[in-house]
């Protein structure tokens, strides 16, 4: 009915001043397309709001949040270099010092320093159990691989037993000490760990 058919939704048209929409309503055959570009929306720099502590337009982003997120994707993704100096140039690390002086007393095997630093973490009780229940398993798992079975022992009995978690997995624990089918039953690979230092 005399109105020109448009390819494009009607939010990518331009509309131009009331005169040109004058004469055009007269000549149906021009029309003007803009493309638009979700790049140059999302390439726009996040401005900083009053003391820098938030970013973007509304104010409500924590910068030192927004970049941990960023960092921890980098690192999830496998893009460990990015990671690291995303933290050393914004000054943001992902972890305290603490956190990753725990990470790597669990990564290297040293049971007893890593118990003591996640105390000095600060977390509730509830999970500073679990999670030292997870290292005393570990430890007690390697020792039971490098045959120290004495050690082992000792670790579940005056270790794991009075931490009072997960009763059901305890009694697991003990099985593997009397039955090594139940040691393979419980998906335990002789390839996760290096071996106790701690």
């Amino acid at each position: 009915m005399g109105v020109a058919e448009d390819s494009e939704p009607p939010l990518k048209r331009v509309k131009g001043p009331l005169e040109e929409s004058k004469s055009l309503s007269e000549d149906h055959s021009t029309t003007k397309f803009v493309s638009c570009s979700l790049g140059d929306q999302m390439a726009r720099p996040l401005t900083s709001q009053g003391d820098g502590e938030t970013i973007g337009s509304q104010g409500v982003i924590r910068k030192a949040e927004f970049i941990k997120i960023i960092t921890r994707a980098l690192y999830s993704l496998g893009y460990d270099k990015s990671g690291a100096l995303l933290e050393e140039e914004s000054g943001i690390p992902l972890h305290s010092s603490m956190v990753n002086l725990f990470m790597e007393q669990v990564t290297n095997g040293k049971w007893h320093d890593s118990v003591a630093t996640l105390r000095m973490i600060g977390l509730s009780d509830e999970i500073m159990k679990s999670v030292s229940f997870l290292i005393l398993e570990q430890k007690f798992l390697e020792l039971l691989k490098m045959e120290k079975v004495a050690a082992a022992l000792d670790t579940l009995r005056n270790e794991i037993v009075p931490l009072y978690v997960n009763l059901d997995r305890v009694h697991k624990l003990a099985s593997c000490i009397i039955s090594p089918s139940q040691y393979i039953r419980l998906g335990i690979s002789g390839q996760d760990t290096e071996g106790t230092k701690g």
